[in-house]
């Protein structure tokens, strides 16, 4: 259905606000619309080819229904040759209308009057040609392709016809390479994951993601130096937190085979520290485990230790690892655990 079929009622009473025949008004909003189209006033032209179309919409919707369309100014009914002339005109206004709608690249309009005007006349070529330059434009190439052969079958020489039946070809070649690299890279996305889980699961390492995980960009647990071998290292987006000072450092890859004293070497001292309290033999680390316990992490214990055998779980991909100045660790030990606990007993 056309957009006009849907306003019956709205059409009738534009129609009957104009004076002279049907075909007398929308002529002249034909040619106005024309006017409007060469000087690219494309909107302007649409809205005269718009309410030309109305004009003679109506006239064709009462014959549909079995009704007499008359001269308003002789009240003799119209004649065969003004019916043709009639619909010879709503056949080019729509072709226009589609024509604007195009410029516009109104393309689901510009394919609707183009259908409009096929169904008055099923050899319009201008109305093939733009239904399937609009078509072409949002890459529907089958419903494209389908309604340029009409047209070409109709003309089989038509350059223009020609040239969008070249177009889609084209454009179908580039789609099919797209859609080619798009599984390619799906399947090797694939496959990177199967070795990184199978990776990890041969490692015991445990893993949970939450429902808001943070933003890391790119940084992600992966197999490194090269994610499609899988006898490459695991690296783990790290957190060094300093909870007594409220501060973090963040190591985008922290390798399994690495230590902490091969990142604490470059990381320390820190610059917020006035104390000194931070220092490669003055911190004792922790990790915490699964069920909201800490196990002290060595600094010249490698990660893989710490993360193989289960106890300790890597959320939303990151390791998190807390920095404490030895001298207050105890205390903040006992403070943490104290914390858990009691987090624990409110979920009870």
């Amino acid at each position: 259905m056309t957009e006009m079929e849907d306003n019956d009622d709205i059409a009738a009473l534009q129609a009957l606000a104009y004076e002279g025949t049907p075909l007398e008004n929308a002529t002249d909003f034909k040619e106005r619309g024309n006017e409007c189209f060469k000087a690219k006033g494309y909107r302007d032209a649409e809205q005269f080819y718009g309410k030309g179309i109305s004009i003679l919409f109506v006239e064709q919707r009462k014959r549909a229904k079995g009704e007499v369309t008359k001269n308003p100014e002789t009240g003799e009914p119209d004649s065969e040759e003004e019916i043709q002339q009639q619909k010879e005109t709503l056949e080019a206004m729509y072709v226009n209308r589609a024509a604007c709608h195009l410029e516009m690249q109104n393309y689901r309009s510009c394919w609707t009057d183009c259908a409009a005007a096929i169904r008055l006349n099923p050899r319009n070529v201008k109305a093939y040609y733009r239904s399937g330059k609009a078509l072409l434009a949002v890459d529907r190439i089958e419903e494209a392709d389908d309604v340029c052969a009409r047209g070409l079958a109709i003309e089989p020489e038509n350059k223009a016809l020609r040239a969008v039946a070249d177009g889609i070809i084209k454009r179908a070649k580039t789609l099919d390479e797209l859609r080619r690299k798009a599984a390619e890279r799906e399947a090797k996305k694939q496959r990177r994951n199967l070795l990184l889980k199978t990776a990890l699961a041969a490692r015991g390492i445990k893993t949970r993601k939450t429902e808001q995980p943070p933003e890391m960009e790119d940084a992600k647990i992966a197999l490194v130096p090269n994610e499609d071998d899988p006898s490459s290292e695991l690296a783990f987006p790290t957190v060094l937190l300093y909870p007594l000072h409220l501060e973090s450092d963040f190591i985008k890859a922290f390798q399994e085979t690495h230590t902490l004293e091969d990142h604490l070497g470059y990381i320390l001292p820190l610059p917020w520290d006035k104390e000194g309290a931070y220092t490669l033999a003055g911190v004792t680390c922790y990790v915490e485990t699964k069920e909201g316990g800490l196990i002290k992490m060595g600094k010249k214990v490698p990660l893989l230790k710490v993360l193989a055998g289960g106890k300790v779980e890597v959320v939303d991909e990151v390791v998190r690892i807390f920095v404490v100045p030895s001298a207050k660790a105890d205390g903040w030990v006992k403070e943490f655990k104290e914390k858990r606990a009691a987090e624990k007993g409110e979920r009870r």
